[in-house]
């Protein structure tokens, strides 16, 4: 059942975002996410499934804040490099604090961010739920949306009609 499961969600494209946190030494943290959704516009309020036992998780938990990077669809490595768990990867990316809560924002490969606290938890299998107030939103870069599905990533662009059965608004990264 868990390879059918698995099949079956890698068929369902989804955004991509990079879920960031500052630990108890004010250390950045980060994972790559598609589990990700919005619960309710007033509040503005949002979701996001986050692995168990995973240092992103602990420094949310523990801060009790997190931001909500949106990439844009270029940043197709910014995505592998953050699901990836290297240890150099804050290095490799251009960052800032964001916000009263100072979680990393990825200033070049996110379109929007959110700065987030946390509301509550739900544990649920190898995940964790939690639930985020946005307290404030900034846009970057408007040109398109990195989508992950069929184990490869895609870019969804503003403003161009999907032609059906043929190429238009969403086009393969091929990675």
């Amino acid at each position: 059942m868990d390879i059918e499961f698995r099949d079956m969600m890698a068929s369902f494209p989804t955004g991509v975002s990079v879920v960031t946190a500052r630990d108890g030494n004010a250390e950045p943290r980060g994972m790559t996410c598609s589990s990700l959704c919005s619960l309710s516009v007033n509040p503005p309020t949002l979701l996001t499934c986050l692995r168990s036992g995973s240092p992103t998780l602990g420094a949310v938990v523990d801060s009790g804040a997190f931001a909500v990077n949106l990439l844009h669809g270029e940043a197709d490595w910014v995505a592998a490099l953050f699901a990836s768990g290297a240890p150099d990867r804050w290095e490799r990316v251009a960052w800032r604090p964001f916000g009263r809560t100072r979680s990393p924002a990825l200033v070049e490969a996110a379109h929007a961010v959110a700065e987030c606290t946390v509301e509550r938890t739900h544990p649920s299998g190898d995940h964790v739920i939690v639930v985020g107030a946005v307290r404030s939103v900034e846009r970057y870069r408007h040109g398109s949306a990195l989508l992950y599905g069929f184990r490869r990533y895609g870019e969804l662009a503003p403003g161009v009609p999907t032609v059906v059965g043929g190429r238009g608004a969403l086009s393969e990264r091929g990675r």
